[in-house]
């Protein structure tokens, strides 16, 4: 998490427009990418006339520029109305999303030797982009100076972009364990999901069982593992032997996460784990979260490849929620929860660890220490579910925010009460279109930034709630 971005950027321009100009936006457009957190990366102006392009041979030049540095996204900055044809050569190969800039003209400086016209130029060049089928990235206002606080912030959310689609045109999710045979609404498609570029990796849950008992109780790296658990949340009521159980089941996951070079985890939680060996997940999951591995339950591939986009996104921690309870009479409000798989940083505590009481109450005590009872933190929220349909890869997205109101101490698991405008009629739409239970959650406003990335350039199947 945390990576800084790197911007690269395109200055078009036409020979009989100012060139001067071309010098002052190269300063401008770099102090802006800085300035958003990010780190820009600018063709050497020697390379062409003004540090611009505006003819093929240029093209070319910027096109073998962005194929050698690599960057994670390209913004085609337009001081002046630039050559759309160049641009277009320049951009086709980019392979990364591209966000068009225009600068604005100025009052009183409308003669031949200041006019822009960029206002026109940005037009043309998104008719050329499309007839290249090169997808694009704009907002509003269609004019705006690089050092405008509102640009600043296109540039903030363009870096969510890059972050989402390049790290999900190939990504990787291990799903250890088969579905749960009740489970059908996590079923996926392995086959759909490979035509976006997802890739499945499954694990029977007798090879990882069998790889947890290959690992001796009294190593230096369990040791470690229990260290690492009494760290993230309160285990002074849970036994030392179920910490070591959990410490070598984290043993086992994080090398199936090396091995396999997964991106996501989704893991059958229930009930072997429990049965035959005697532990839940819930806080392995929530410690992996924390480090930006995304591990959704009972084996919901497709929402953790939910829970992987909204971490792009944000560049913080997702979890796994249940849409679980009504909160009080406010239609607009319920209950998220789950078992105790949350992210620590997305907690108003440490939390504490307890056994499950519905495995301790089925199959007996001391086989279901694992979860994490907390409370989600108060704030701004993004939510996101998915699944697979006929082929195709479809998603929801929608915004929220959790309030501060207390649940009984008597609730289990991890929850909190959410606020979502039009909550009822999104509840309809969400089972009027066959999606499941589960919903992945992170926090800050991402639906913008995420509906860019599916729609413009991963080509998902984006259900619009009310």
């Amino acid at each position: 998490m945390n990576k800084k971005l790197r911007f690269a950027v395109f200055f078009g321009n036409r020979g009989f427009f100012p060139g001067e100009v071309v010098a002052q936006a190269r300063k401008e457009m770099g102090d802006a990418i800085a300035r958003a957190g990010f780190e820009p990366v600018l063709m050497d102006s020697s390379l062409t006339r003004f540090g611009a392009v505006e003819s093929m041979d240029e093209a070319k030049k910027f096109a073998a520029f962005i194929a050698r540095e690599k960057p994670d996204g390209v913004v085609v900055c337009l001081p002046n109305f630039g050559d759309e044809t160049a641009a277009a050569i320049a951009c086709q190969d980019a392979r990364v999303p591209i966000l068009i800039q225009a600068y604005p003209d100025k009052a009183g400086e409308m003669d031949p030797a200041h006019r822009r016209d960029a206002f026109c130029g940005k037009l043309s060049i998104m008719d050329v982009f499309l007839q290249y089928g090169i997808p694009f990235t704009i907002d509003v206002p269609h004019v705006i100076h690089p050092s405008h606080p509102r640009f600043i912030q296109q540039l903030k959310e363009f870096g969510g972009v890059c972050r989402v689609v390049n790290g999900m045109r190939r990504c990787t999710v291990g799903a250890l364990g088969a579905r749960t045979s009740a489970f059908k609404t996590v079923r996926y498609d392995e086959g759909a999901l490979q035509k976006y570029g997802i890739t499945v990796e499954t694990v029977d849950m007798s090879e990882v069982l069998g790889r947890i008992e290959a690992i001796a109780d009294d190593t230096p790296e369990v040791h470690q593992q229990v260290a690492a658990l009494r760290s993230f949340t309160n285990c002074s009521d849970t036994p030392e032997e179920s910490l070591v159980k959990m410490a070598r089941l984290r043993i086992v996951i994080d090398r199936y996460i090396e091995e396999l070079d997964l991106d996501m985890v989704a893991i059958r939680c229930w009930n072997e784990l429990e049965v035959l060996y005697g532990c839940t997940p819930c806080a392995l999951a929530g410690m992996l979260g924390d480090l930006g591995v995304p591990v959704a339950c009972e084996v919901d591939v497709c929402n953790a490849i939910m829970m992987f986009a909204l971490h792009l996104a944000s560049d913080t921690p997702a979890t796994l929620l249940d849409w679980n309870n009504n909160a009080g009479d406010d239609p607009d409000s319920c209950i998220l929860f789950h078992c105790g798989p949350v992210p620590s940083k997305m907690l108003t505590g440490k939390g504490k660890m307890v056994e499950h009481p519905m495995f301790a109450k089925s199959y007996g005590p001391n086989c279901g220490w694992g979860p994490v009872v907390g409370r989600l933190k108060p704030g701004a929220f993004t939510f996101a579910s998915s699944k697979t349909d006929n082929g195709k890869f479809v998603t929801y997205l929608g915004v929220g925010d959790v309030l501060p109101d207390e649940i009984e101490s008597d609730y289990f698991g991890t929850c909190g009460v959410v606020k979502i405008d039009k909550l009822q009629e999104k509840l309809v739409a969400i089972g009027r279109n066959g999606f499941r239970h589960h919903v992945a959650v992170t926090y800050g406003t991402v639906g913008k930034i995420l509906k860019e990335a599916f729609s413009t350039y991963l080509g998902y199947d984006v259900v619009e709630l009310p």
